[in-house]
């Protein structure tokens, strides 16, 4: 096999999930800052353009961040990131969705249509930087919506650290660097993104 990387919060999150589980699987750095995400090569692994992308021993190519650490996961169960059990995996993925949904893609977009619409504009069609501000807006408060309802757990589900920890970390992280801190009125996140932070794969 052999991974894709770049710079940015969706491939860090894939890495935080092979450190996870041990796996040493070579890499390639993808320059998307020199565009180099855009050209035939790339399209051929993954049609969107975006990082990163698995790419198989029989050639085929794996893209979007939960499709390749679901791969990974069914691959090397252990330790398990989804869950060893239905019920399990079927929290994490509701989690998963949550997150991706409420958080990640409002704070990625808003990013994009904003501080980063010099390099997306002529790459993707953006919203108005007007409604940038507002998709900032939703996903400071679904961050504060799920600093609720997390209250005295340690992790997203319960005790068990799962891709969702992971996800939500990789973006926690990038919105810091990008003018999306965490809400200052959040209790459990801080807390929860230091624990989460001392774990050795956060440095992958």
């Amino acid at each position: 096999m052999k991974y894709y990387d770049s710079i940015g919060p969706n491939p860090r999150a894939v890495r935080i999930a092979m450190a996870e589980k041990g796996l040493a699987i070579p890499m390639e750095t993808i320059d998307i800052m020199g565009g180099a995400n855009r050209t035939p090569e790339h399209f051929a692994r993954n049609p969107s353009g975006s990082t990163p992308a698995l790419e198989l021993d029989n050639g085929a190519c794996i893209a979007e961040i939960t499709a390749i650490i679901e791969y990974l996961e069914d691959i090397h169960p252990a330790p398990a990131l989804i869950g060893s059990t239905p019920e399990e995996r079927a929290e994490t993925r509701m989690w998963v969705r949550r997150i991706d949904l409420y958080i990640l893609e409002p704070m990625a977009n808003g990013f994009r249509a904003s501080e980063g619409r010099r390099m997306f504009a002529p790459r993707m069609t953006l919203v108005s930087e007007s409604a940038a501000a507002e998709l900032k807006a939703m996903a400071q408060e679904k961050l504060l919506w799920l600093d609720g309802l997390m209250q005295g757990r340690q992790c997203i589900c319960g005790d068990r650290f799962t891709m969702a920890d992971i996800l939500l970390l990789a973006f926690v992280d990038f919105g810091a660097q990008i003018g999306q801190p965490m809400p200052s009125t959040a209790s459990w996140l801080p807390e929860w993104q230091a624990r989460a932070a001392a774990r050795p794969s956060a440095s992958a």
